[in-house]
């Protein structure tokens, strides 16, 4: 079973048939949803949990937990029934309207951006758009405080040419507000027919004044990887943890390999994350056999599930010095990778502060069409780090600006190559590098 963490993470529990992704963020490709730490395809008893749980709510059927008292719920729905007269001429919602207004209420008092209830349209959508081919802007959203926030553009997209940086918070879409709006609403707006043009109103640290950014929609490729060698130094840029990850990776390695040279840059800034198991496989070229990579905890004192190093290492060819570049696009699956191989001392962390996304969703189907996509675990580092709570902070700090970023110019790479190139007087260095040396 593949194992997805954020465009799909995918992991499994013992004795449960269950599809894990691990995001939970929004790709608008086509604009369409990139999740991951989301578990799909539950088994038939955890969905009739599910589904008892949640409808007999509304079928004013008893509930199993005795100590929920919904007496006022239908005092509400019936005065509601009895007197609501609507101040304009628009029908009266449907009973089953209501019902799933009264989910979504329920669901958002969590206050989890990542729990979410999809109505029936909002699921077919989903299924969509989690296995089909997308058209879109080409970047990656997600809420932080409660705004919709740029996780990430993909290189070569409309978004990126456009100027969309990571960190831009999209004010309006088309001249409608985003205050309050969630991801799933946000994507519908900035999707669209290839061609076509959306608005992005957009507010930037630094700037005195919003945005207002024009991007083309187009049909978007998400590339994997790409290798370069530069000044001895041999760069893998990993884009994304798809179901190609893994061999675009080996084909990487290989060409590493046989490049002559030891020092590695694995640049995962932008990456915001995909199958957990790509994750898992890719740090297991670098990882002892064994060793804990990550660890999945459920937050109810039930033992943590540890996934290990498949132990595929690099033998001799491994590298004698890596780094790792990260950024506030680095999410989900990135972090837990980045961690790991920062944790078990293969490699240094350098860039900047990464997103900070490490929860697992479950998708459960519901009869009527509609969907829950319900968070259900954590990830935690090896030493048992909250990936979610501040993300991962690097060992170097080296800060790229947006009008750097802008101007193709960029000082974290630069500074990875003067780094492994013997320069270590680059970046901010935390105390604990600075005593390795």
């Amino acid at each position: 079973m593949d194992n997805n963490i954020d465009s799909q993470t995918v992991a499994s529990k013992p004795k449960q048939a269950r599809n894990l992704l691990g995001i939970g963020l929004a790709l608008l490709l086509a604009a369409a949803a990139f999740f991951s730490g989301m578990q799909i395809g539950t088994g038939e008893s955890g969905k009739a949990q599910l589904e008892a749980g949640l409808f007999s709510l509304f079928a004013r059927t008893p509930v199993p937990n005795e100590e929920v008292e919904l007496g006022e719920f239908w005092r509400v729905w019936n005065l509601l029934e009895e007197k609501f007269v609507s101040s304009s001429s628009t029908d009266l919602l449907s009973h089953e309207d209501r019902i799933q207004g009264a989910i979504k209420g329920l669901v958002k008092s969590y206050g989890d951006p990542y729990t979410i209830f999809l109505p029936p349209t909002d699921a077919a959508e989903f299924d969509a758009n989690i296995s089909g081919n997308f058209g879109g802007v080409g970047m990656e959203v997600g809420l932080r405080n409660e705004v919709i926030t740029v996780i990430a553009p993909l290189p070569d997209t409309p978004a990126e040419k456009s100027g969309i940086v990571a960190a831009d918070i999209i004010v309006k879409i088309d001249g409608a507000s985003t205050e309050g709006m969630g991801i799933n609403d946000a994507v519908r707006l900035i999707r669209g027919e290839k061609g076509t043009d959306v608005i992005l109103t957009v507010f930037r640290e630094g700037e005195t004044e919003l945005l207002e950014i024009s991007v083309t929609r187009d049909t978007i490729i998400i590339p994997t990887v790409k290798t370069e060698l530069k000044n001895d130094v041999f760069i893998i840029s990993l884009y994304s943890f798809n179901a190609l990850a893994e061999s675009k990776m080996q084909d990487a390695l290989r060409e590493y390999s046989r490049s002559g040279t030891k020092k590695l840059v694995l640049d995962l800034r932008g990456n915001p994350g995909g199958f957990l198991q790509s994750a898992v496989s890719i740090g297991s070229y670098f990882i002892p056999a064994g060793e804990v990579i990550v660890r999945e905890n459920f937050g109810d004192g039930s033992p943590e599930e540890l996934y290990r190093s498949q132990g595929h290492t690099l033998g001799k060819y491994a590298p004698e010095e890596m780094l790792v570049l990260i950024d506030g696009g680095s999410a989900s699956a990135s972090e837990i990778l980045a961690g790991a191989l920062s944790q078990h001392g293969i490699a240094s962390l350098m860039g900047q502060t990464t997103f900070g996304k490490g929860s697992v969703q479950e998708l459960v189907d519901l009869p009527d069409g509609s969907s829950l996509k319900v968070t259900i675990a954590r990830w935690l580092t090896p030493d048992g780090t909250s990936i979610s709570v501040d993300g991962l902070d690097p060992d170097v700090f080296i800060e790229r600006t947006p009008e750097q970023i802008m101007a193709d110019e960029d000082p974290q790479l630069e500074a990875a190559l003067a780094w492994l190139n013997g320069d270590k007087t680059v970046g901010d260095i935390q105390e604990e590098v600075v005593s390795e040396e």
